[in-house]
């Protein structure tokens, strides 16, 4: 079993930038992560741009370059990729966590891999990999799509997009634009006010104009092989379909830190229990970095805004580090 002083759950942005401090802290430090570096960024779709500007997601003095004002997904795996490179961070990829536990004063952490063991954990585990369902009749049919990558599989199709924030937005507004007849079911009467400002507009006139139809105060209710049942305000609407995307937001992975004791509020939010001068949570030596600090409210906690926690995190591992 190999022994590191901290092991940090998560290869994204925050989780790098927390690989990065403790590097620099003369830290022996592993990084795991189940999918490809940065995996939440690369399963965001093809066209994303980001909403913050380039200068924004920065860290550790290396620039981040784009050629717009706002950096595109491609952009951003490429910095962040030179970023892994820059400081040869010791990262292990498509080695996913299935158990955490505490035996003494080391935490025994089994992957997918191996097993290692850690004085210190930091989860950076962000809130992109566990989709919020529906929990409607027919949603586990092949048909039903929880991530959106690119419109062209869906020329033609009638395609009917579930939410109305930025990535059901984007997949409605790509989808039609290359030919799909689209529909949104959205949950209040217009789309989200915090879509992006320079997208909000180009989706509110094309649902004025009925070149996409909203369900406005709507839930889907049933998904059928080639039809979709909505319960809207004048009552069940049952529509053609070849296609819905789910695009219904995400959740944190409680699992794993339920499986440490990490407490967490017992309001809607379901935010964890830390301390937020050093991070760290109820259980000593867990830390909490990037969104997954936020539960269930996961716009609080952004690249821009989480990367501070890297530096005050380490900080405070090498000061209780014996």
């Amino acid at each position: 079993m190999e022994h590191f002083d901290l092991i940090i759950i998560g290869g994204g942005p925050i989780g790098l930038a927390c690989g990065v401090e403790a590097k620099k802290a003369g830290l022996n430090y592993l990084i795991l992560e189940k999918g490809a570096l940065t995996n939440s960024i690369f399963n965001y779709p093809i066209n994303m741009t980001f909403f913050s500007t380039s200068d924004r997601l920065e860290m550790a003095g290396i620039p981040f370059m784009s050629v717009g004002n706002k950096p595109t997904r491609t952009e951003a795996l490429e910095y962040y990729r030179r970023i892994f490179f820059h400081f040869d961070l010791n990262v292990k990829l498509y080695e996913g966590v299935e158990t955490l536990s505490k035996a003494g004063d080391f935490f025994q952490i089994k992957t997918s891999k191996s097993t290692y063991s850690t004085k210190k954990i930091v989860m950076a585990t962000g809130f992109y990999d566990l989709p919020n369902l529906m929990n409607v009749p027919g949603e586990n049919l092949p048909k039903v799509m929880h991530y959106y990558k690119e419109p062209w599989p869906f020329i033609g199709q009638k395609v009917l997009v579930v939410g109305g924030a930025n990535s059901a937005v984007d997949a409605a507004l790509e989808t039609w634009r290359k030919g799909a007849e689209v529909s949104m079911v959205l949950l209040e009467d217009e789309v989200d006010q915090n879509v992006k400002y320079w997208v909000r507009p180009d989706i509110m006139n094309r649902i004025k104009e009925g070149s996409i139809k909203a369900y406005t105060k709507s839930r889907v209710k049933e998904i059928r092989p080639n039809e979709v049942v909505i319960s809207t305000l004048e009552g069940e609407v049952t529509i053609e379909n070849d296609f819905v995307l789910a695009m219904t937001g995400y959740k944190p992975n409680f699992a794993l830190l339920e499986q440490l004791g990490v407490e967490m509020s017992e309001d809607e939010k379901r935010q964890p229990c830390y301390d937020q001068y050093n991070q760290e949570s109820n259980v000593p030596g867990v830390y909490l970095a990037g969104v997954v600090c936020g539960g269930l409210n996961t716009r609080e906690f952004f690249i821009e805004n989480s990367i501070v926690h890297a530096e005050s995190i380490v900080r405070d591992i090498v000061e209780k580090l014996d």
